[in-house]
């Protein structure tokens, strides 16, 4: 899936296409079965599938800070849900002051008319666009009826006879519902980032983790974890610990702020299992993780995250939850 940064970047072969516009946080299942109606309309005419987004999302342009709703994924992450849902090319826009005043008419002419040139356009059930959110389905059909593209507007997407939104998920996500999350999204939630030094604490109480930086994020998701971690990108000075990494590591989380330490910084810690394996133990092999991109599943709740009155007290409590988690992946094998 081609990346596109802005209307400037719209080249001739991006152009002539079928498109969707919304935010798509979370890609859940609403966003999913507007994309495979996108893709089975650009398929039918043999032009590409085009996704338009726009970064940052506009209720966090508009929003104070302290009443933005917590995202479910950030752009790297969406781009790759997005792409695996078999998407051509993911159109990203600036919202800034100057696209928060662009009037429905000129959204309409700068953006499908003669920036992508349009052929077919899908919106969600909910779509408004422009200055004071004025433009709306009546005001693209007429467009279409001007400028030839089709245009239908999806229905709203059900699940359990209640409506599939982001809103929804986040709620899910704070309670701690991860099974439902996992329904609505279509997958497991997941987090990425890069692995950091740490206080490395975990070393003196033998159970080292991955520290993986939020880069200031606030995650909903509290407590401790079963989750399933695979690596993205090795650090550029270990090009081999991929392969030592091998497909996929299980491991144990804690997303929160560590109060038996006097933590204040949400942080995200992972302890695998199983690693390092014994490639990556070999004379050549690989176990440093530190630089490496992680992508991190969170497949079952084990506790919430609580304040010890000790270190020995918490290693212990972590000793219990990986007897917990190595217990929930026998019982449940999603290796499968």
């Amino acid at each position: 899936m081609e990346l596109i940064l802005g209307l400037h970047n719209i080249k001739s072969r991006h152009r002539g296409c079928a498109a969707t516009i919304g935010n798509f946080d979370g890609v859940h299942l609403g966003h999913q079965h507007l994309f495979t109606s996108v893709c089975q309309q650009a398929s039918a005419k043999n032009i590409p599938a085009c996704v338009v987004t726009f970064e940052p999302l506009p209720v966090e342009y508009f929003a104070p800070l302290e009443k933005r709703p917590v995202r479910i994924m950030y752009l790297r992450e969406k781009y790759r849900a997005i792409k695996h849902c078999g998407i051509d090319q993911l159109l990203v826009l600036p919202f800034n002051r100057k696209m928060a005043q662009t009037e429905a008419e000129d959204f309409i002419g700068n953006l499908l008319i003669d920036g992508l040139a349009v052929q077919h356009l899908t919106i969600g059930d909910d779509f408004h666009f422009g200055r004071n959110r004025r433009g709306d389905i009546k005001m693209l059909q007429q467009a279409g009826g001007d400028h030839q593209f089709s245009i239908d507007q999806a229905e709203t997407f059900l699940h359990a006879n209640q409506r599939v939104s982001s809103t929804r998920i986040r709620s899910l996500l704070q309670d701690g519902n991860l099974a439902d999350t996992t329904t609505l999204l279509g997958r497991h939630y997941a987090l990425q980032g890069r692995v950091i030094y740490g206080r490395q604490l975990g070393r003196t109480l033998n159970f080292p983790t991955a520290n993986i930086n939020l880069k200031g994020r606030n995650p909903s998701l509290r407590g401790v974890f079963v989750v399933e971690v695979e690596m993205l990108e090795s650090a550029p000075s270990e090009p081999t610990a991929k392969q030592a990494f091998e497909q996929r590591q299980f491991g144990i989380a804690n997303i929160g702020n560590k109060p038996t330490v006097d933590g204040t910084q949400m942080t995200l810690e992972v302890h695998l299992l199983d690693y390092p394996p014994a490639s990556a133990q070999e004379p050549g092999g690989n176990g440093n993780l530190y630089g490496a991109r992680l992508r991190v599943s969170f497949l079952q709740r084990l506790r919430d995250e609580k304040k010890f009155a000790s270190l020995d007290e918490l290693k212990q409590s972590i000793k219990n939850d990986e007897v917990n988690a190595r217990q929930w992946l026998t019982d449940n094998n999603p290796t499968n």
